[in-house]
């Protein structure tokens, strides 16, 4: 398994942007395809965007065309960046890993209020 920590999460505002970041502990980060998710209270976990190992990215409806994600294999790094941001994008936000391999992050808060 893969050791994944996110960042970045918070409090912002209807229309605000915020840029989360996932480090891997793995070596081979290259060669994972890594995604984000999001689970908001009372609701099932889902899939915002993914990432493979060639840099082909898929997203979920509700997302496109305000969040991207990205990494940085050197760095051994995901991101996701959000844009126009809206309430219904509250949620925490968890980064996954795999495969190969199916590894999960603890978990970051966004919270989009006025």
């Amino acid at each position: 398994q893969v050791q994944l920590v996110e960042s970045g999460g918070g409090l912002v505002q209807p229309g605000g942007s915020l840029r989360l970041s996932c480090a891997a502990s793995t070596s081979i980060f290259g060669l994972y395809v890594m995604a984000w998710f999001r689970q908001a209270p009372g609701k099932q976990r889902e899939l915002v965007a993914g990432i493979s190992s060639t840099d082909n990215t898929n997203y979920a409806d509700s997302v496109k065309g305000r969040l991207t994600i990205s990494r940085d294999n050197a760095k051994k790094q995901v991101y996701l960046q959000m844009n126009d941001l809206k309430p219904e994008d509250t949620a925490v936000y968890y980064c996954h890993g795999g495969p190969p391999g199916d590894s999960w992050g603890q978990g970051t808060q966004v919270t989009i209020s006025s």
